[in-house]
């Protein structure tokens, strides 16, 4: 699955894996070496997240519920988390966070209200 950014025209990441069970959710990208680029981790459900025992940092983008078309805004942005630095917390009106490698949100120019799409 990818993730596009269609108010901007921009691609967010080309492959997308979805966290979509309780365990999968918790674990996220713990422990792992790096997100590359292109790659992102779609935590449907979610509107908080944490940085334990993460080695990289990571750009965090809160959707809201789809609408009727399948698309999702974004409620919130938290660019750049940096690992081990605890809780993001709640992001009221989220529904999932999309997490990508740090410097997606600025390269691609995604803010607060875009329209992103997952295909």
């Amino acid at each position: 699955m990818n993730a596009t950014n269609e108010t901007r025209g921009q691609s967010l990441a080309t492959a997308v894996e979805v966290a979509g069970s309780v365990w999968t959710r918790f674990k996220g990208l713990m422990l792992r070496r790096a997100l590359p680029q292109g790659l992102g981790l779609w935590l449907p459900g979610d509107n908080g997240i944490h940085m334990f025992f993460m080695r990289f940092a990571i750009d965090a983008v809160f959707l809201g519920k789809p609408d009727p078309e399948g698309t999702r805004r974004v409620v919130a942005i938290r660019p750049r988390l940096r690992p081990w630095l605890g809780l993001v917390p709640l992001v009221r009106a989220a529904n999932g966070v999309l997490e990508l490698p740090a410097g997606t949100v600025e390269d691609t120019g995604t803010e607060v209200g875009d329209v992103i799409r997952f295909g």
